[in-house]
């Protein structure tokens, strides 16, 4: 990522974000190692969205397991791709697909029924204990293996938000949710105790202590919603420290929760894990307090302290890192600036804070980004699933992050 300074003024950025302790420093390396789904011709990016065992459409999620291995949600396609180990090369092929009969075909669930292998529009993905769970949002369910499939279309162990694997409808086909349902889940992370889901449908946050054994385990807390059976947007109430409008990115930060609540623009932190239901946040990253929802802060160009539909998070030591996603860019917050509307520090995707636009206004091209809405980071790799532009990128963190890990 260069590091040229190229400041917009116009009179919808903020002043303060002009100032020199304001200006980007690097979140990650120059460049990324690794870029799956698209070849690098040197000048620009070229990335091909017909299903083959390198090709991507509309990547929304990935994870890096315990034993390095890499897979990732082709949404579009909707399957799930599996590398045996991390790939040092581009475009590299994957070894394994779930949720298709082989890497040439698509459709949802296959074009099939509901199976314990089929997908259909699958989102966040984690790693979970020695294995990972998937949220199969339009399945309204999530998938567990409890170790890493080594065949083609492995079933999954266990389900959630489903009585069954042969079920897909919203809420268990009823208009109000429970514990055991869900609605357009998006977003799942595991914390080596607890599996939480973003419940985005339902508008709420779920929690599961320790890892699930048994298909449709009901959830043990809920956060964004009074109860389980509600699912209004905003808790039915005015925006606050407790209500959520599209949950969809959920991780852990040196002890604190953080959930991304793309449509009030913002990211959720409690300080601890929460212990009763619909328990408040303490901060807020993204906005000035917990009533305002403003992209950007109500400013038309981005500032340092603005999110616009922040989709993805994950934390390297003191960093968290939010995938900014309708800016295109990465934004990262050091722990000793957690406190409601302080500006991020770091910066990937753009040259500037000011800065906005897919691919910088541009073909895409390696170190670009264009509505980046997953994020994970295993050690110092952070993958970044860079929906817009049907890609995978595999990227080192900068020294700066590095020194805190």
């Amino acid at each position: 990522m260069t590091q040229t300074l190229r400041v917009k003024l116009n009179s919808t950025v903020r002043q303060d974000d002009l100032s020199l302790e304001n200006i980007a420093r690097p979140l990650l390396q120059p460049m990324p190692d690794v870029i799956l789904g698209a070849t690098d011709n040197g000048d620009e990016m070229i990335v091909s969205v017909k299903p083959t065992p390198s090709t991507f459409f509309g990547t929304r999620g990935g994870a890096i397991l315990e034993d390095n291995s890499l897979w990732i949600a082709d949404t579009g396609h909707h399957r799930l791709l599996g590398w045996k180990t991390i790939p040092t090369e581009d475009n590299a092929s994957a070894n394994f697909v779930i949720g298709q009969p082989d890497f040439y075909h698509e459709g949802r669930n296959a074009k099939a029924e509901v199976n314990a292998f089929s997908l259909n529009v699958p989102t966040g993905v984690t790693a979970c204990g020695k294995g990972l769970a998937v949220a199969d949002a339009w399945n309204h369910r999530i998938l567990i293996w409890h170790s890493t499939p080594t065949n083609n279309n492995q079933p999954a162990d266990v389900v959630l938000g489903q009585a069954d694997f042969f079920s897909g409808e919203s809420n268990r086909g009823k208009d109000l949710p429970t514990a055991k349902s869900l609605f357009w889940c998006y977003g799942v992370y595991w914390d080596g105790a607890n599996l939480w889901a973003a419940d985005t449908g339902n508008r709420r946050v779920l929690m599961w202590k320790g890892l699930p054994t048994r298909n449709g385990q009901k959830a043990d807390l809920v956060l964004g919603q009074n109860n389980f059976n509600l699912r209004d947007e905003n808790g039915g109430t005015e925006p606050n420290a407790t209500s959520m409008r599209w949950a969809h990115g959920v991780c852990t930060w040196r002890g604190k929760l953080c959930v991304t609540d793309a449509g009030n623009n913002r990211v959720m932190i409690w300080n601890e894990i929460p212990k009763i239901n619909n328990q408040p946040c303490d901060v807020v990253l993204g906005q000035k307090d917990f009533t305002l929802v403003d992209h950007n802060q109500t400013n038309y160009f981005p500032i340092s302290a603005g999110l616009n539909m922040p989709y993805g998070v994950t934390s390297v030591g003191d960093w968290l890192i939010v995938t900014d996603t309708a800016s295109s860019r990465l934004l990262g917050w050091h722990i000793d600036d957690c406190q409601n509307g302080t500006s991020a520090k770091l910066l990937a995707g753009q040259y500037t804070f000011q800065d906005k636009g897919d691919n910088r206004w541009a073909m895409p091209m390696r170190d670009s980004l264009c509505w980046s809405y997953g994020i994970y980071a295993k050690d110092e790799t952070v993958l970044v699933c860079d929906s817009g532009n049907s890609r995978a990128l595999l990227w080192g963190v900068s020294d700066e992050v590095s020194k805190t890990i």
